[in-house]
């Protein structure tokens, strides 16, 4: 177990990542008990039910905004590495989480929590928390660098500065999971880059002829029925199943 040792006194010791290792924690820990409460509910199990009042339902992204913004500005007044700071660490993890665990709902200004469309709050926390989780283990964009070696430092900029026009072209190709990753993991990005765009992306619309256009969308249709169920079958398992919108057939007979 060295190596644990070894990560914490450098990472989260050495790094000052005791706030953020709280929040991610937080953030995981409170989307897992909020999909397992919400399913519970869903199955009509336990002492858990909606909260509702006057007619309206209460969801749980607005006591999740209050804890986001709460935390932010305890965050941006507190002291460094103070109590406070581990505090806001714990509020920005709980709030973002019941945020995110609805952001379909946001995006699409409807309830389809339990639909299909609402498995994009599964995937926005699942790419969160990856995202977070790499920040944690030590896997940052950016890293400290010797003050009085310009030479490298120069080299790491320019570096860092290819890889973010990458990161770019990635998400005009329409493959924003592969940009986001390639923010840390840096070779993440150059594949997606140099790979043929999606379809629907604005890099297709602008850049691709009708034949290329054509064979991106052989290509992302061999990609979707090789990963979507994959990809589906991950989501319901964290998120639940959605409910089916078709009619229900009636037997013969």
């Amino acid at each position: 177990m060295s190596w644990l040792s070894g990560w914490w006194q450098d990472e989260v010791v050495g790094g000052y990542k005791g706030p953020l290792l709280l929040s991610f924690t937080a953030f995981v820990v409170t989307f897992l008990t909020t999909r397992t409460i919400t399913r519970l509910i869903r199955a009509g199990r336990g002492p858990f039910h909606n909260i509702s009042s006057g007619g309206v339902h209460m969801h749980h992204s607005t006591p999740g905004v209050v804890l986001l913004i709460t935390g932010g500005f305890t965050a941006v007044g507190a002291p460094p590495m103070s109590a406070w700071t581990y505090l806001a660490g714990l509020l920005i993890g709980v709030g973002a989480s019941l945020v995110l665990d609805e952001f379909a709902m946001i995006f699409r200004l409807q309830d389809v929590y339990w639909s299909q469309e609402g498995q994009l709050s599964v995937n926005m926390v699942t790419l969160a928390a990856a995202c977070v989780g790499l920040a944690v283990a030590g896997v940052s964009p950016v890293d400290d660098l010797p003050r009085d070696v310009t030479a490298v430092r120069t080299a790491v900029v320019a570096v860092l500065l290819v890889n973010f026009v990458l990161v770019a072209i990635t998400a005009l190709k329409g493959k924003y999971p592969t940009a986001l990753l390639g923010l840390f993991i840096g070779p993440v990005a150059w594949v997606g880059a140099v790979r043929l765009a999606r379809p629907t992306s604005p890099w297709a619309r602008w850049r691709y002829s009708p034949k290329r256009k054509a064979r991106a969308e052989r290509r992302a249709a061999a990609f979707d029925d090789r990963w979507a169920p994959i990809r589906r079958h991950w989501d319901d398992f964290i998120g639940g199943t959605p409910t089916s919108t078709d009619p229900p057939q009636q037997q013969a007979g």
